[in-house]
């Protein structure tokens, strides 16, 4: 199951899994493009193993300080349930 987590006013979407099996929690983030229709990239935590698709190396640079930067919070909220559950609303 994939949760929400933030969307930036550009409309990227950054999602994330429940924590699977092996520990891993998999963050996933998404752009509408007008040429691609949508650029993505899969980011594995704890270890941040990524695989990107049709951003430059600069918008990976952006959206991986935004992940490392919650990533204690992705982690919480995987094992909680996604945001909703662990925040109580």
């Amino acid at each position: 199951m994939m949760y929400p987590f933030l969307t930036l006013e550009d409309n990227t979407e950054i999602v994330h899994s429940e924590q699977l099996e092996n520990g891993e929690v998999k963050v996933y983030v998404e752009t509408p493009d007008e040429k691609d229709c949508f650029h993505n990239m899969t980011c594995y935590l704890p270890s941040y193993r990524m695989e990107v698709h049709g951003y430059s190396e600069e918008q990976v640079k952006y959206y991986m300080d935004i992940i490392k930067s919650t990533a204690h919070l992705i982690m919480e909220f995987s094992r909680e349930g996604g945001f909703m559950n662990a925040s109580g609303f």
